[in-house]
């Protein structure tokens, strides 16, 4: 995300849910740090009011997101990976898949013009140790210190909790797929779909 808004590229976050309640938040703490956070990456961020805990993939659920869809028209989705130990991750995979399709409909009572995002790409879970083979990487070797920042504006979560260390850990998850990448740091995403270029190999490592 930090790495498409410094390129000056509209990023938005769309938060289905508030994430409360958690043992060391409360919705207002919540909201300043997501706000803090966004600001951080340089996104544009929308809460919606999905229960946390209770998220499900329901017509209605897929018709506000395929809104925000249609409101925002982005070329791609980021949603995370079919596979995670959090109920919610996986209603929300199911959720933006669901969405990006109805948010093309051309006869229905979705607000908003159809559009047809090219992509859903997918990021990893954290709830779950998977060994994971990924589509592609991008390298975020410019912008990992912008991310753990942004990670560590949730105060609440990571540092009064007393898990700073989870920080560490997604650095360090960061540097090891820059090995891989051979860079200093990379983001490993999945895609359902192939992939096209229009100019190779330009962009091709």
């Amino acid at each position: 995300m930090a790495s498409l808004a410094m390129r000056g590229i509209p990023v938005r976050l769309l938060d289905l849910t508030n994430g409360e309640p958690t043992p060391f938040g409360t919705p207002e703490i919540r909201k300043a740090e997501s706000r803090k956070s966004a600001e951080v990456l340089g996104a544009d961020r929308i809460t919606m009011d999905m229960p946390n805990r209770f998220l499900e993939d329901t017509i209605e659920n897929r018709k506000r997101i395929a809104s925000e869809i249609r409101a925002f028209r982005p070329d791609y989705v980021f949603a995370p990976y079919a596979q995670d130990a959090h109920p919610d991750h996986v209603a929300a995979n199911k959720l933006a898949v669901a969405a990006r399709f109805y948010a093309k409909l051309s006869k229905s009572d979705i607000p908003g013009d159809p559009c047809f995002p090219s992509r859903v790409l997918f990021y990893f879970p954290v709830h779950v140790r998977l060994r994971i083979n990924p589509s592609f990487l991008s390298d975020i070797s410019d912008t990992v210190r912008k991310k753990e920042e942004a990670i560590r504006c949730y105060e609440s979560q990571f540092i009064r909790s007393g898990k700073e260390s989870f920080i560490e850990n997604v650095i360090i998850e960061n540097k090891y797929w820059g090995f891989q990448g051979n860079c200093a740091a990379a983001e490993p995403f999945f895609q359902e779909e192939v992939p096209l270029f229009k100019s190779w190999p330009e962009g091709y490592l």
